[in-house]
């Protein structure tokens, strides 16, 4: 009997979208034979809905909820989310409830759900609300408890009770929005200053992911500070000519900033001229567009103030802590006391720790230990524990804090929720004493039963007996033994998407290790002199949950020793890591290509660009015999070249962008002829990218000659380069990698022309062999992918909550619908599939024209053999169309990889029995078979060397214990019985 875990994600908070992915992140890993994952949606009216299961795999809340048949056609342009719908009677809620599953009522869940995992953020997750709701229906819950959780919640109620508490706290500051607006921001700068001087920060007093904070500096003045609290009070003042000097694509950033809820205002929104005294209210980015158009000419010389309904009451004011920044998790222990993990360090350079810098790979680094004296580290450890026992935290929390060079510990924002993300310090933390993502979770669950427990009443009883139930379960499992094929997930790499390539396969592994047939192995791969320019490490759960490719290489080039604040922290831990974790490992080992063979039954390739993408992995292991995903080494070699690419596909009638290819040779010697060329043959605007690299590395949009300067001279790295006057003049983000490359290539950029509809899609398929052992291709539905700012960056493609990606693509235009525009566009991605001479599987990016006289045109970008695997990934959204979960598709492209190697394996045994019959029957001078025995023994021999190690039969494991054995004879048989008849 599994538990019945009913995950809760979604909320009305500004950290919505880190609690949808946190959601699926639980429902991906929780233990399948110990638990039922239950998904449960819960929207900004905090109403409750029992999802559909392939909703979990949109890349964010907006490509579901509210449902597009919900959403006017105008608004469409930049995605909403519900509470642009405006004012909705219940029956409404009902209907976007059928959209995407079911409204669910209260009354409802104690028959649907035995316990419930928090995995909700800010308001309705964090403060309290929900406990009480749970624990009014008998259910238990994860986390700490109701009142535990309104002290989380409340920032400045924090901050006092830790001042009374004796902790260290920083000066502070509360500005109530009555108070702010009611008074002069001159006179409340000047008093900050005096109080909390020199820098200071500025943040929201209940909200997270360092939405709303900001640090300011005594040189940015009175002016910036005003700005900023307004900010946080998510205020902004616009003068309207500056929105009536802005381009149409500048107005279109902008509507999309303030769309969003983490760093804009989001909708709905009041918006009233300075000096009036009402407002109103504005649901849509386009409502608000048509507004500013109006008054920006009727008033040029006004200013507009936009306030967000989502608001605060409170902004905190403090003094800027000048200290190593740390988080730590502190865990509650099964004996009723608890322990705090190794805290991390956060490394990101003098910005603030904002939501893009926690969230995507790659733009901050996270040392584990953080990197102080073991005294120190056993002091903020001290430090958290008391903190956590103070405040009444239950099961676990996260404290984020600040250690200064005196000794000075300042703990400064505790969180009874911890970010669920794969990379997040929750599980990266517990990495360290040996527990996977599923072993973490099951722990939580089980402690927080206990916690629960503690309260008496039904709801510990239930508590109780359902703790008893998992206890049961969990000696039934250590008890049982699996028969499982070793998967060696390769990741990392040397490329700008390394970052992304270390996330991809960390999302395989975790999906992997979720089932029973699979025992995946982590290598990373790095630059090496040797062994072909490869260096291998099967990497421990510590090393593997680290954030970014580059905090992982350093780690495997440093003399490896435990941290003794670890070892500790695993000694304290040791009982629940034998209980909970299944074979630890805590160091990294170098493996070779040939040991790697012999220790795995398949490799799953999870790299991008160079290496991976570019045929020289899939060369090794098809000498190794290795079976693996994606393409074979010749489609690969011509599918990362994007030159390439489109040359054949032209070829073959498919349309394409006009391209041009500049070296770096060429531009040495005659740069200003360079320009000329390229403005010759392609008009601006017009996109540059390197010929042969991954996906959304260094593409970028070239308006005029300047940026074209810029981009040519930063990609070839010349002598007279100023770096930073071209990243700016090419708007590259803070820390946003930029390759060098010898070649650029140029392509046309693609619009709309005089089609009826447009729009850019990305599509995915995956190929399989019939029973004549011809291949195949299932194109899945593509999903659209408007872009942020014309070209679609990596946050948009693999960061949770940040892209858009619309399964199915909105394809229907005029008199032409879905299945009409769909079914051409498929078969052109099929067309370029198969010149391209793709197998297992890809994603196609393209953009696509359908005319008034019903013409479809499928202009293809690139063709990527090894897509993005991470959870966001569009190719996720496409496959649970099919009722492919992310695991069973996974499975699909490794089987695919093991049938592809037994049919190479079984043609080249055939080739050697035929040519073994013709030596038997016409045997070299001096050889001679004595006797028919002797000749059959000579066929066994041969045939077995050359036999596949494929299994005649796989053993899947079913949540249940038993097994599906699959039928049939294995090809190898008949050839063998076909080669004796022969002898």
């Amino acid at each position: 009997m599994r538990t019945k875990v009913g995950i809760f994600f979604g909320g009305p908070s500004r950290e919505r979208e880190i609690s949808f992915a946190g959601g699926r992140t639980v429902y991906d890993n929780l233990n399948k034979l110990l638990f039922e994952p239950i998904p449960i949606f819960v929207d900004s009216a905090k109403c409750w809905y029992l999802l559909d299961w392939q909703y979990l795999y949109k890349g964010s809340i907006r490509d579901f909820f509210p449902p597009v048949e919900m959403i006017s056609d105008r608004n469409s342009s930049i995605q909403i989310y519900q509470e642009s719908l405006g004012p909705m009677a219940e029956e409404a809620y009902e209907q976007m409830g059928r959209n995407v599953g079911r409204m669910l009522r209260r009354s409802e869940l104690p028959e649907l759900v035995d316990v419930a995992f928090l995995a909700l953020h800010g308001e309705y997750g964090e403060d309290g609300q929900i406990q009480r709701e749970l624990e009014y229906l008998g259910i238990p819950y994860t986390g700490s408890g109701i009142r535990a959780s309104e002290i989380g919640m409340d920032k400045s109620v924090q901050k006092t009770l830790m001042q009374e508490k004796g902790f260290a706290a920083p000066a502070i500051e509360v500005i109530s929005r009555a108070e702010y607006f009611s008074s002069e921001p001159s006179f409340l700068y000047e008093r900050a200053s005096l109080k909390i001087g020199w820098p200071m920060v500025v943040r929201p007093a209940n909200q997270g992911s360092s939405i709303g904070v900001s640090i300011l500096q005594e040189s940015d003045g009175p002016e910036e500070f005003k700005r900023q609290v307004e900010a946080a009070f998510f205020h902004v003042s616009l003068p309207l000519s500056e929105w009536a000097s802005r381009e149409t694509y500048e107005r279109q950033e902008y509507l999309r900033y303030l769309s969003d809820l983490r760093d804009g205002l989001a909708f709905p929104l009041d918006a009233k001229l300075e000096g009036d005294e009402h407002a109103v209210t504005i649901y849509t980015p386009e409502d608000l567009s048509d507004r500013l158009d109006k008054w920006a000419e009727d008033q040029p010389e006004s200013v507009l103030l936009l306030q967000a309904h989502q608001s605060e009451d409170r902004v905190l004011i403090e003094a800027f802590i000048a200290g190593r920044e740390f988080s730590c998790i502190v865990l509650r222990t099964e004996d009723g006391g608890c322990v705090a993990l190794p805290p991390t360090e956060i490394k990101k350079g003098s910005e603030v720790y904002d939501y893009r810098s926690k969230y995507l790979p790659g733009l901050s680094r996270k040392i584990t230990p953080i990197d102080l004296p073991e005294p120190a580290i056993s002091d903020i450890r001290r430090d958290c524990e008391k903190l956590f026992a103070e405040f009444g935290f239950g099961a676990y929390a996260r404290i984020d804090g600040f250690y200064q060079e005196d000794g000075t510990i300042y703990l400064n924002d505790p969180n009874t929720t911890s970010g669920m993300m794969p990379s997040s310090f929750f599980f990266h933390q517990a990495a360290e004493i040996g527990l996977g993502p599923s072993e973490l979770l099951t722990y939580i669950l089980r402690i927080s039963l206990w916690e629960r427990e503690q309260q008496g009443s039904d709801l510990g009883a239930n508590a109780a007996h359902f703790g008893a139930q998992i206890d049961a379960k969990l000696s039934e499992l250590r008890a049982s033994l699996y028969d499982k094929q070793t998967v060696a997930v390769l990741l990392g790499g040397y490329n700008a998407e390394r970052h992304i390539s270390v996330e991809s396969g960390r999302n395989v592994f975790e999906k992997l290790s979720g089932g029973g047939r699979y025992r995946p192995l982590p290598i990373f791969l790095s630059k090496s002199g040797k062994d072909n320019g490869y260096a291998l490490h099967i990497l421990p759960l510590n090393l593997l949950l680290k954030d970014n490719a580059d905090d992982i290489k350093i780690k495997l080039e440093t003399a490896w020793a435990d941290h003794p604040s670890v070892v500790e922290v695993r000694r304290s831990c040791g009982s629940l890591i034998e209980k909970y974790a299944t074979n630890p490992r805590f160091a990294p080992e170098p493996i070779g290509w040939e040991a790697l063979a012999n220790q795995s039954d398949m490799v799953f390739i999870a790299l991008h660009g160079r290496p991976g993408e570019d045929g020289e992995v899939q060369t090794k292991l098809e000498a190794l015999g290795l079976p693996y995903n994606g393409s074979e080494p010749a489609s690969s070699r011509l599918t990362i070249d994007k030159y390439e690419t489109l040359s054949r596909l032209r070829a073959i009638g498919l349309p394409t962008a006009t391209q041009l290819i500049i070296s770096e040779g060429e531009f040495i010697e005659n740069e200003a002829y360079c320009y000329d060329r390229i403005e010759a043959e392609l008009p601006y605007p017009l996109i540059a990218k390197p010929v042969d690299e991954g996906c959304s590395a260094a593409v970028k949009l070239i308006r005029q000659r300047d940026e074209l300067y810029a981009y040519c001279h930063l990609m070839f790295r010349t002598p007279q380069l100023d770096e930073a006057h071209a990243r700016r003049e090419l708007h590259l983000k803070q820390k946003e990698e930029f390759p060098q490359h010898p070649r650029i290539l140029f392509e046309q950029f693609i619009e709309q022309g005089d089609a009826i509809h447009f729009l850019e899609i990305t599509g995915g398929l995956i190929t399989r062999y019939d029973s004549e052992g011809e291949l195949t291709y299932e194109v899945f539905e593509p999903s659209e992918t408007p872009a942020g700012a014309t070209i679609l960056s990596l946050e948009e493609k693999f960061l949770a909550g940040e892209g858009q990606n619309i399964t199915p693509a909105r394809l229907a235009a005029g008199d032409y619908d879905y299945a009409y525009v769909s079914s051409r566009v498929k078969a052109d991605l099929e067309r370029a599939a198969r010149e391209m001479m793709v197998s297992g599987y890809c994603r196609i990016d393209a953009f696509v024209r359908v005319y008034a006289d019903g013409r479809v045109e499928t202009i293809v970008i690139e063709i990527n053999s090894l897509p993005g695997m991470t959870p966001a990934t569009a190719i996720f959204h496409q496959a649970a169309l099919l009722d492919y979960k992310p695991h069973d598709f996974i499975d699909q492209l490794l089987q695919f990889g093991v049938e592809r190697s037994s049919r190479s394996s079984l043609a080249a045994l055939e080739s050697s029995v035929a040519e073994m019959a013709a030596d038997m029957k016409n045997p070299p001078e001096g050889v001679s078979f004595t006797s028919r025995e002797a000749q059959v023994a000579a066929a066994d021999t041969l045939i077995m060397e050359s036999t596949p190690s494929t299994p005649e039969t796989q053993l899947e494991d079913q949540p249940d214990g038993s097994t599906d054995r699959s039928e049939g004879k294995p090809r190898w048989k008949e050839i063998l019985e076909e080669a004796k008849k022969l002898v």
